[in-house]
């Protein structure tokens, strides 16, 4: 059903681009809309990565500069049956994760330092077998797409109405209001639907990848505490990339948010903790690949810490 509803709802969003289109300019303007979207998309697919990477300051990371974090994402995908992505560190104290890219074969995960400082070994692996969920699934080029087109819309509308059609040919200026007003919150909301869709679809599989849907629960309830009392001003400037994290990030303090690019934390905590109950497994269960590390932290150690040679210190939160 998830699958189902992100075809509709991505339909729904070429639609209103056509209708907008249409609106301001006929059939011409249609036709201008949708390829000015097939161009925007087009450059999206090939570029999405390392712009959304270059906005938040990321830098790559291999098994010399962070050993731990590193085999951790090599071990999921290997579990997920995907290509080994690229592995990046945000220095960021907001405890937070994404993952972009066009496909499997060109994807990257990134995690900020403050999640490094916050989870335990078993909580990481739920966050990042969530954003290999999102790769393997093609999610991460289907908010792509979509933040695009939602972009696209609101350009459209500013353009068309200073520069498009004939006098004639254009909407009475109450409906130019309204199409400047209501078509980017139309396509702001769908794009937002798509997104909770997603998130869902990605707890579900991450929990099965990493073994134990309890761990991933455990990770959201910290990082919506610390999303709660720490900002993250790169993504306040750049608000376009909220809904690529795993938690949306706008929501420390000083920040008003009329719509959700997420699913409330609560219910997916709670969708996550059926799922363990269908499978079995608890607090107490370690998936096979991680048993060497179950039940302690391999952040504590002092050599060969995840970003480099210093010892993780306890996070405020756990």
């Amino acid at each position: 059903m998830n699958y189902v509803r992100t075809g509709m709802l991505m339909a729904g969003l070429t639609a209103l681009f056509a209708a907008v289109g249409y609106a301001l300019g006929g059939g011409g303007g249609m036709l201008m809309a949708l390829g000015f979207a097939a161009v925007t998309n087009l450059f999206s697919y090939w570029n999405s990565d390392r712009l959304a990477l270059a906005a938040h300051n990321a830098q790559e990371v291999d098994e010399r500069s962070a050993p731990e974090l590193y085999r951790l994402v090599r071990d999921l995908a290997a579990r997920a049956n995907l290509p080994m992505p690229r592995v990046y560190l945000i220095h960021e104290d907001q405890p937070n994760a994404f993952a972009t890219g066009r496909n499997p074969q060109n994807a990257a995960v990134a995690a900020t330092t403050g999640i490094l400082r916050t989870l335990s070994y078993e909580e990481l692996a739920g966050v990042m077998a969530h954003e290999l969920a999102h790769i393997k699934n093609h999610d991460t080029l289907t908010m792509t797409i979509t933040a695009t087109f939602a972009g696209a819309i609101s350009s459209l509308v500013t353009f068309g109405m200073f520069f498009g059609g004939s006098r004639d040919n254009r909407p009475n200026f109450i409906v130019q209001i309204l199409l400047m007003v209501l078509a980017p919150m139309a396509a702001a909301l769908i794009q937002m639907a798509i997104s909770r869709s997603r998130e869902y679809e990605a707890d579900r599989m991450g929990g099965q990848i990493c073994g134990n849907p309890v761990w991933l629960a455990d990770a959201l309830a910290k990082i919506a505490a610390g999303v709660h009392h720490i900002p993250n001003e790169t993504a306040e400037a750049k608000p376009a990339t909220a809904h690529m994290f795993i938690i949306n990030p706008l929501t420390g303090a000083g920040m008003d948010n009329l719509f959700s690019t997420h699913p409330d934390t609560g219910n997916r905590i709670a969708a996550l903790m059926e799922q363990a109950q269908a499978m079995g497994v608890g607090r107490s269960a370690a998936a096979p690949s991680f048993t060497g590390q179950a039940g302690g932290s391999p952040w504590n150690q002092p050599q060969d810490g995840p970003w480099g040679s210093e010892p993780r210190q306890p996070g405020p939160w756990g």
